[in-house]
């Protein structure tokens, strides 16, 4: 391969790479698509490339690996079919589907549903994990890599609500968040094996809130967070680095802007991330930027936090002073994402609703209804946004 190919191929690959959707609210965690070009006028005939009907419940989001979009079910009357699934981007047609039998508890509060948890993918395999505390791991083509039923090793782990921590793959390492008020543990899994590199015991009490990856002077780390406060870890050793114990929220999770973590605690509190071993420090807390069930999403060094009826509020990422609020049409359960200056949102009645954030107010300037409850966070990749309902999968945007 000559110079000029192999630099147009690298370039190519990066391009698609940063297009990717790995995880629960996307690249960085924090909501934010490295996309400018995401429709911005939504309409039912005009801007739908297609939609697919899904079976079972689940409101796990979809991920998007290159030209793969890959979704977790839960079927069955008791939820105790897992599904994951994988479609094709460009057209929708389904890949293949791979299905597994729940080994430990499906039980769960009937507005949520088994597959809860968003899974996660390093571009080579994907993991998923249930609420039944089952994680699987594939390669891209849906070969079976190992499958771990953690509700079976440690008995005592799960929630009669249902658990909805999400997963994050880190140095080579599925980091899996796995408390409730039974048994409460964070493990660190061998992403090739399976195996556990290490488990750190946690604080007992339900909690949702999934982990987030921090970069710092080279160096990564997992924040995990609970009611008790923050804790980081290397995802590797699982070795404690720091431990903030001000008290946080156990439904939304922290985001990450940069050197900063924002974290629902007493509202919204930012922390600035030195080096590796250092301690956190304060930058400013806000109550008023307090989120409710959505996690925050972050924009060009705005912070977007949503409660549960439906206030939209803006503020500095650097200050925490609030700029503007706009009322939305509520209920929200998902979180909001952002691509180019634009908010996307959806309630749980399965209207989303764009808003301008450029705007002195912010202004909703697009609205579609999809018709079905949607309790699932957006993705976002490769020109266009997907939307997921228990029922059915929409792709928003280029086909």
């Amino acid at each position: 391969m000559n110079s000029k190919l192999l630099s147009l191929f690298l370039a190519t690959s990066a391009t698609l790479h940063g297009a990717d959707w790995r995880q629960f609210r996307g690249p960085n965690g924090n909501g934010a698509a490295d996309e400018l070009h995401i429709p911005t006028t939504l309409s039912a005939s005009n801007s739908i490339s297609w939609k697919i009907r899904l079976p079972g419940r689940g409101l796990s989001s979809p991920i998007i690996v290159g030209d793969r979009v890959f979704v977790t079910c839960s079927s069955g009357l008791n939820q105790q079919r897992l599904h994951v699934i994988c479609f094709n981007a460009t057209d929708g047609t389904k890949q293949w589907e791979r299905q597994f039998w729940a080994t430990g508890r499906t039980m769960c509060h009937e507005k949520t549903a088994v597959a809860a948890p968003t899974p996660a993918s390093d571009g080579k395999h994907i993991a998923a994990i249930f609420s039944s505390n089952d994680i699987v791991c594939l390669d891209l083509d849906g070969n079976l890599i190992w499958f771990r039923g953690l509700g079976r090793d440690y008995p005592s782990s799960g929630n009669s609500l249902g658990m909805t921590s999400s997963l994050l793959i880190a140095g080579g390492v599925v980091v899996a968040q796995v408390e409730s008020q039974s048994e409460a543990f964070t493990v660190g899994l061998e992403l090739t094996t399976g195996l556990n590199r290490w488990k750190l015991a946690r604080s007992r009490g339900p909690n949702w809130t999934s982990p987030v990856l921090l970069k710092t002077g080279g160096v990564e780390l997992v924040a995990l967070q609970s009611t008790k406060g923050i804790t980081a870890v290397d995802p590797v050793s699982g070795k404690t680095v720091w431990n903030l114990t001000n008290s946080a929220s156990s439904t939304p999770s922290s985001t990450v802007m940069g050197g900063k973590l924002l974290i629902p605690s007493q509202g919204m509190t930012a922390l600035e991330i030195g080096g590796a071993n250092a301690e956190p420090k304060e930058l400013w807390r806000s109550s008023q930027l307090r989120p409710g069930t959505p996690s925050p999403a972050l924009l060009g060094g705005k912070i977007f936090t949503m409660n549960d009826g439906g206030v939209l509020t803006c503020g500095d990422a650097n200050t925490g002073d609030r700029l503007w609020q706009l009322r939305l049409k509520g209920p929200f359960s998902a979180s909001p994402v952002v691509a180019g200056q634009f908010l996307y949102c959806v309630n749980e009645k399965g209207l989303a609703q764009v808003v301008d954030t450029t705007k002195p107010e912010g202004e909703v300037v697009s609205e579609l209804d999809l018709g079905e409850t949607v309790l699932s966070t957006p993705s976002i990749a490769n020109g266009a946004i997907y939307f997921r309902s228990n029922g059915q999968l929409w792709k928003i945007g280029k086909s």
